[in-house]
């Protein structure tokens, strides 16, 4: 079966992939992985999933605290942010801004697509702007980053 499918796709360029192909399209189109964008010290509202929680469809567990969460105001948001150098970010960097932590990237890579790194990570909300710069210290170095909205991929229209 493996041979028949790549010989039948041959034409159309498929061929195998790995997980890290799969990583990089999830993250070009902004989407979370459990462990690392969202955990359970986070929630839907301050990762941009307010989308998928129905706050007005009933009860559900964890209702109350996203509630409260949401009439509070977010204190952090989950940003995508870009390179223009080709250095990439890895989870567990520190994001810097003004020499301070201000979080941590929780996903990164280098996207073939848009040549350049891309990553994501938590920053407090006067942060989370798109056009913010930022720094990533990757390998003791401060690397300019800029918040981007996400999707890093905007689907065709």
């Amino acid at each position: 079966m493996w041979n028949a499918l790549f010989e039948k796709g041959k034409d159309f360029g498929v061929g195998p992939i790995g997980l890290g192909a799969r990583d990089t399209l999830r993250l070009e189109m902004g989407f979370c992985l459990y462990g690392h964008d969202i955990d359970e010290t986070t929630h839907p509202l301050e990762a941009g999933l307010g989308w998928i929680t129905k706050l007005d469809k009933g009860a559900f567990i964890g209702r109350e605290p996203l509630l409260k969460a949401k009439q509070e105001g977010l204190r952090r948001k989950l940003v995508g942010f870009t390179f223009e150098d080709k250095a990439f970010p890895r989870q567990g960097y520190p994001i810097q801004a003004g020499g301070e932590q201000v979080g941590t990237v929780t996903s990164g890579t280098f996207s073939p697509t848009l040549e350049r790194g891309i990553g994501m990570g938590y920053v407090p909300l006067p942060l989370s702007t798109p056009g913010t710069a930022l720094h990533v210290v990757i390998r003791n170095r401060q690397i300019p980053a800029t918040v981007v909205s996400i999707p890093f991929m905007k689907k065709p229209s």
